[in-house]
Parts: structure tokens; C-alpha cells; sequence
């Protein structure tokens, strides 16, 4: 089976484009970050879920709370309780700068020495809280840059950003999930768990997961408080 490097973060999403990885072939590198988040029980739900699919692991540590500018890195509030129909519609402070450019150049490196050609990452443009990097007109241009700057791409061995999730829904992609056999209660979704596994169940994250689960009439798997 062909390499691919698959970004886990232990979300609904990741856990999802992981098991679509796996179902389309690829023998899957999964990589995840400790990057200073505050919902850092996110990266045993990555070591569940790579675990559940067979994919080998790797975490990275990078500190961006020393850049701080996020309510994910930053003793800043997480927004609460906003209306589901006003997300995505502005770019909210869990904006991480940059994240998804830094999470994309180094499974760039990892997929150049490890023989991949494809990179996975489940990004969402529809139902989604408005984040730049989640675009596809971001994921294209990430695209052009991989197969410009890297040796690999020199010598024609073009890269491919999959993102398999980017014009689903939450619902389907939760029904994507539950037909590839993913877990849902192995993952961490929510941005400001309380201590343990409890979900907060009113912040961005939370709120578009309950909707999911609730339109397609199954109970959502995950504690909340």
C-alpha cells in the first residue's frame, strides 16, 4: 500500500479523514502536535484512534503559546454559546496563526522522507467556525507549494493535499465516520474541556458536533459536563 501522512488531531474530523485514508488504501502516517493547546486531551484521543486504524504515530511538540494571539494557546475566553448560524461568518479568536500552514509544512517534510506522495487533513468549509486555512483555495495554493519547494517535487514526484471532508456537512461527515467503523467516543472535539474527559458542550466545536449527532438521530458518544 502507498504511504500517506494523515493530519490526527483525535476530532471528529481527523478521526474521520483517517478511516476514508485507510478505506482508499493508503498505508497511513498519522502525526499529531502538542503545540501548548489547552484542550491537549485531544492527543490521547489521536493515540486511540491511529491505534483503531493502524496507523503509525508520531507527535511533534511546538510551542505556540509563545505566539500566543488565540484563545486555544492563550489565557484568552473560549466563545460560548454562539449562534450556530452566525458561524463561519467572521474568523473567532480560536483562530490558531497559522496552525494549519506549520501542521501542513512539517507533513510535508514527514511525507518527502518517508516516500508519500499524499497528505490527508480534515478540513471543513461549510459547517465550520469561518478559520482561513480551512478554505479550498488555501489547501490549492498549500499544493502548489509543496510540489514547488521540496527536492521530491524538483524531480517530479508531485504531492497531493487530500481533504476528503471539505464540502460535507457535520452530519456527513459523522455518517461518513459511523460507516467506516470510527468511534466517535474515542475522540475530543470540544476546544475547553473541563479536567477529564468532559466536553463543555457550548463552545464552536461542541455546538456544531451535538447538531450533528442530534439531524442524524444518534446519540452523541462524548461526556459532557
Amino acid at each position: 500500500m502507498p504511504n500517506a501522512v494523515v493530519l490526527l488531531s483525535g476530532g471528529m474530523d481527523s478521526a474521520t479523514t483517517l478511516a476514508i485514508a485507510r478505506s482508499r488504501g493508503f498505508d497511513c502516517l498519522a502525526l499529531s502536535f502538542s503545540y501548548g493547546q489547552r484542550h491537549a486531551l485531544e492527543l490521547d484521543a489521536a493515540r486511540r484512534v491511529a491505534e483503531r486504524f493502524g496507523a503509525r504515530q508520531e507527535t511533534v511538540a511546538i510551542d505556540l503559546r509563545a505566539v500566543g494571539g488565540s484563545a486555544l494557546t492563550a489565557d484568552l475566553p473560549v466563545p460560548k454559546d454562539r449562534p450556530l448560524r452566525e458561524l463561519g461568518g467572521d474568523i473567532p479568536i480560536t483562530y490558531v496563526p497559522a496552525r494549519n500552514t506549520i501542521f501542513l509544512s512539517f507533513a510535508l517534510a514527514w511525507a518527502e522522507v518517508t516516500d508519500a506522495r499524499d497528505i490527508f487533513l480534515g478540513v471543513n468549509a461549510l459547517d465550520y467556525s469561518g478559520y482561513p486555512d480551512c478554505r479550498p483555495d488555501y489547501i490549492a495554493a498549500f499544493e502548489r507549494l509543496a510540489n514547488l519547494g521540496t527536492r521530491a517535487g524538483a524531480e517530479g514526484k508531485r504531492f497531493t493535499v487530500h481533504t476528503p471532508l471539505i464540502a460535507l456537512t457535520k452530519r456527513e461527515i459523522v455518517a461518513a465516520g459511523l460507516e467506516l467503523g470510527v468511534d466517535y467516543g474515542m475522540t475530543v472535539s470540544c476546544y475547553d474541556p473541563a479536567p477529564g474527559p468532559l466536553a463543555c458542550g457550548h463552545c464552536d466545536a461542541c455546538l456544531l458536533r451535538l447538531r450533528a449527532f442530534a439531524e442524524l438521530g444518534t446519540p452523541d458518544p462524548a461526556a459532557y459536563r
